[in-house]
């Protein structure tokens, strides 16, 4: 394997890792998120459960962060829930934050465990 192939398989591997945190990253933002949000609106354990797993849906829609976005604004404007856009988004940004870290923090942990990954992740984690 020449030295070009090497430094694309490596980006490659580096490509996919970090779309993998961030869809991981994602779901856990939007499950807090969801958590977050059924507190305001005044929901029961099991529907703040339910509205949780409904903001991971929605983060598959065509718009993503826009969809989660709408559906929390609709939700709160229709139970008078004061709170801006602003602080809506301030708490995604800030959440998604808190996830990557967990996530990797997690990870570091496994790794110093002497946790190996299955083989294809072995070679994202070399790159």
């Amino acid at each position: 394997m020449t030295t070009f192939d090497e430094r694309e398989r490596a980006e490659e591997a580096k490509f996919r890792h970090e779309e993998e945190l961030k869809f991981k990253a994602t779901v856990r933002r939007n499950k807090w998120l969801g958590f977050w949000a059924a507190e305001l609106l005044g929901l029961e354990p099991a529907a703040a459960e339910e509205y949780a797993s409904a903001l991971i849906a929605a983060e598959l829609e065509e718009d993503g962060d826009e969809e989660v976005f709408r559906m929390i604004r609709t939700d709160f404007n229709t139970k008078r829930v004061d709170k801006t856009d602003e602080e809506i988004r301030d708490a995604m940004t800030n959440l998604y934050d808190a996830a990557v870290i967990e996530i990797k923090e997690v990870a570091a942990e496994a790794k110093a465990l002497g946790f190996k990954p299955p083989p294809q992740e072995q070679d994202q984690e070399e790159s």
